[in-house]
Order: structure tokens, then sequence, then C-alpha cells
């Protein structure tokens, strides 16, 4: 069987080189590239995001990614969303009394957490949703975070994993195709890397 091969959103987001060598080490051919025929071509893409949700819808913007991901995701095509880029699936993100419009594929809000320490910048229980893919053999391992807004809670029908920082929020979800971390995976270690091979054993299924 031939090395998945995963297209990884080039449309200048930060730290976006550390997620090409995480996904690189399951085995995976990885391309950066906003070209839409390659990114059609990949078993699947990833959608880093880091800093602002508005500077990530903008960037996203410039290259016709909010398109591209409602369409893949109306089309059943395997799209992993790490940090912001769990974010900007929802409908909106509020930061510093900004609301900015998100590609909305999944109804709600991402809002600041509810926590007296803020942002919440470390290690994380997070708890898996049961019948998960992402988290098989992973349930209540340690995830690494850098955060200061998240959704409260998963979309409707969604497999949901959760973590704590103040209260509950969405620390994962798996929606069909669709699925996105609100953690780092490429910084979370053993526990990262397996989660990330996880994915990449969807892709052929």
């Amino acid at each position: 069987m031939s090395a998945p091969r995963v297209a990884v959103l080039d449309y200048g987001s930060g730290n976006i080189h550390s997620a090409v060598r995480a996904l690189e080490r399951t085995g995976a051919s990885v391309v950066l590239t906003a070209d839409p025929a390659e990114i059609e071509a990949a078993d699947g893409l990833v959608v880093p995001g880091v800093g602002a949700f508005a500077s990530v819808m903008e960037g996203l913007a410039a290259v016709d990614g909010v398109e591209l991901l409602r369409d893949r995701h109306a089309r059943g095509r395997p799209t992993l969303g790490i940090c912001v880029g769990l974010q900007v699936l929802f409908a909106a993100g509020s930061e510093h009394g900004v609301r900015t419009e998100g590609a909305a594929l999944w109804p709600g809000e991402v809002t600041r957490l509810d926590s007296p320490v803020v942002p919440h910048m470390g290690w994380s229980r997070v708890r898996a949703a049961p019948g998960s893919s992402l988290f098989v053999g992973l349930d209540d391992e340690y995830f690494y975070f850098v955060h200061s807004y998240a959704a409260p809670a998963g979309p409707p029908g969604a497999l949901t994993s959760t973590a704590v920082h103040g209260g509950p929020f969405a620390a994962a979800v798996e929606d069909g195709a669709t699925s996105a971390t609100q953690f780092h995976p490429e910084k979370s270690g053993d526990a990262g890397a397996a989660l990330l091979a996880n994915w990449i054993r969807t892709l052929h299924t």
C-alpha cells in the first residue's frame, strides 16, 4: 500500500513546518500547498492555525480556503484542522470584543476561556468521545494546548472530545470526514504522534 498523500494548506499561518514534519514522521507523503489541484489529488488536507481567529480567516480567504473547506466537508473529503484550524470551522469567533464570521461548517461561537488563567498554555488531559477514531488507544492522555479562546461545545451530532480549563471546552471534534483538534498534536509528544497516525490510518478506509 502506497503512503497516504497529505496536503497542508499554505495560507500564511505560522508554525506550519512543525506540522509538516510531524505528519512526515507518520510515513505520509506531505506537500505544503495552496494549489487546488494538488489538494484535490491528496488523500487528506490539514489546516493548521496559529494566532487570532480574524487573521486566520483573512489568510484562508486569500487562498479561497473557506470555500475549499465547505466543499470538502460537503463531499466527505478528509480534513484535519489544528488549533485555530478547529475554531474557524465554527460559525463565528469573538476576540477582544470583535465578532468574526467563520467558515460555518458547524454552528456555535468560539469565545474566551472561562478561567482566571488565560491563555491556557500547557498539558491537559483529554476525555475522548466514545467511538472516536482520532483517540484510539488515547483516552485520558495529555495533549499540549496554547489558546485563549475555545468552542464551549461541539456541534450537534458530532463526536466531541473534551478538556477542562476553568470550564469544559471542545478539545477535538470528529464530524464525518472533517476532524479538528484544539490542541497541537505536533507539540504533544508520543500521544500527538499517535493521534496523527490514527488520522492517517483513516485515509486508507
